[in-house]
């Protein structure tokens, strides 16, 4: 079955440091902010924002070299990427908002509530992690950098299906193919610079502890990308919720009813 990421869609434009932030904005409410991950864009989101924006003011964002949105440097911090969310927060005068991140999207997520600690009122981490990269995993960030300044189209083709459960990959074949096709519009700037800003990002396992707002982790259990063990490890006795669905790192495609379910729970709750 297909499920039609990519609907037309109208974005708006935001200069920004010699460079244009591309983001939509839709309905009225609550302020929800998504965040994708790495090689994705805003139009991953696509397919939730009809019904969340019937009561809440949906704001989707190209990070910094994804999707529309330019380079500022070789290095993409996850604050760099943080400020750029804010400017166009601010630019829309939300003071307040839910942050949803996808993956990398939650890394700048958690630096956003790290900096801006009472802009947050709900913060959602979808197979993400709030721990800094263990020496393995920057080991791994390493040999990506190095295959991506050889190919980076290559590494592109090969990342994206790498994130699906390797039994889901047949079944989601069309939704990769989509991912694929927007991920090589990329330039290689932008993902080299998104690998060495994930690479150095901080622990910010002590933003989970923060108590000025509603937090989720949403998990796969199959997650190739990061342990489903570790991830209930870190949550430990924190006051965070913890959701489960039964699949690997793309949980918005690969569980995208019961993805639709939680985050709507999530934030009419807060």
């Amino acid at each position: 079955m297909l499920i039609s990421l990519y609907l037309n869609s109208s974005f708006m434009i935001l200069p920004y440091k010699g460079i244009d932030i591309f983001f939509t904005d839709r309905g009225k409410g609550k302020a929800v902010v998504f965040l994708h991950g790495f090689l994705e864009t805003s139009r991953i989101w696509e397919p939730f924002i009809s019904e969340i924006s019937k009561r809440n003011r949906v704001v989707c964002v190209d990070l910094l070299g994804h999707g529309q949105t330019g380079c500022l440097g070789n290095i993409h911090t996850m604050e760099l990427m943080a400020d750029a969310v804010e400017a166009v927060l601010e630019h829309l005068t939300i003071s307040k908002s839910i942050c949803i991140g996808h993956s990398m999207g939650g890394y700048v997520a958690l630096a956003y509530a790290e900096k801006y600690p009472y802009k947050v009122m709900g913060l959602c981490l979808l197979n993400s992690t709030s721990r800094a990269d263990s020496e393995a995993r920057r080991q791994n960030r390493e040999r990506a950098i190095l295959a991506v300044k050889q190919n980076h189209k290559m590494f592109i083709r090969l990342a994206i299906a790498n994130l699906f459960r390797p039994k889901n990959r047949r079944f989601f074949s069309k939704e990769i193919e989509l991912l694929k096709n927007e991920a090589l519009k990329m330039s290689l700037q932008g993902v080299l610079a998104a690998l060495e800003g994930m690479k150095i990002r901080t622990d910010r396992g002590f933003v989970l502890d923060t108590p000025n707002c509603e937090k989720v982790m949403m998990v796969g259990k199959k997650d190739p990308i990061l342990s489903f063990e570790d991830l209930v490890d870190e949550v430990g006795h924190k006051d965070v919720g913890f959701v489960e669905f039964p699949d690997g790192h793309m949980s918005h495609i690969e569980n995208k009813d019961r993805f639709a379910r939680n985050i709507m729970h999530f934030i009419e709750k807060i």
